[in-house]
């Protein structure tokens, strides 16, 4: 497998993950268009995708879902909460044309395009969010973003896996001293349903104990965090694994860098 990381951040989130006749996309937050764009940049291959996988709801995950199922003539995978919440955000001009919708239930692995899903349970403020673990062959890929924390049930997915792309959404420093309200700062930091910190992040690298073989840095805050910030904050915490894993961040406004599985 290979996956690139085509956006990251709270303005639009899109993966692309390739196999070895097939690919899907894991959230649509860009528009179809400039999804499609980045995809020919990264030099993937639009005809491969045979489905969306999506971790929730929330727009920057699903705000160009509904034109770009449409445009690929794809399902939409994703717990049957996120479903009932994407139909009920779509255009009304828009629910004339069907969508193949394909519930997933965490826990369960599903197998789709050649493909072993696994979706687990993640804390966050919507109604059923998920994360995935995705499994070709031998090589595996975890995809855990948009969570308050890491349990041990997560960790037994993630580690072991060839790459993740994990959440390193604040610096818990900028988080306190910058413009957010205080209603906001609450709802990033809390456990429940915000968004992981480079501390939890790192944290969780730190009881890896080296078992990743990449990580991908995302959903980087742009108010909250600097893409050094979250890399030293990973390195350090990596400790005497640090040479063990290799690390990359991803941004906003950039493509990242393919990563081959």
């Amino acid at each position: 497998m290979k996956a690139t990381v085509l956006a990251s951040g709270s303005k639009g989130n899109c993966t692309y993950l390739e196999g070895e006749n097939t690919a899907l996309i894991i959230d649509a937050g860009l528009s179809a268009r400039e999804t499609l764009t980045r995809l020919e940049c990264a030099g993937g291959n639009p005809e491969l995708i045979e489905g969306i996988l999506v971790t929730h709801e929330h727009s920057d995950h699903i705000s160009g879902l509904d034109t770009l199922a449409r445009k690929l003539d794809v399902p939409v995978l994703a717990t049957q909460g996120t479903l009932w919440e994407f139909e009920s955000k779509r255009n009304p001009k828009s629910r004339s044309k069907e969508i193949s919708m394909i519930p997933l239930k965490t826990g369960n692995i599903f197998e789709f395009a050649g493909f072993r899903i696994k979706p687990f349970s993640t804390y966050h403020d919507a109604i059923d969010p998920c994360g995935f673990k995705i499994v070709q062959n031998d090589s595996r890929f975890g995809f855990c973003t948009d969570t308050g924390q890491i349990t041990e049930k997560m960790e037994a997915e993630l580690f072991g896996c060839d790459a993740v792309v994990l959440e390193s959404n604040h610096c818990p420093v900028m988080l306190e001293n910058g413009p957010y309200p205080k209603f906001l700062k609450e709802r990033i930091r809390d456990k429940k349903r915000g968004h992981l910190s480079n501390t939890a992040a790192g944290e969780f690298i730190k009881r890896s104990n080296g078992d990743i073989g990449e990580i991908i840095l995302a959903h980087l805050s742009q108010e909250n965090n600097t893409p050094e910030k979250a890399l030293t904050s990973a390195k350090t915490s990596a400790g005497l694994s640090v040479d063990d894993i290799l690390f990359e961040v991803s941004l906003q406004d950039k493509v990242c860098e393919t990563i081959r599985i």
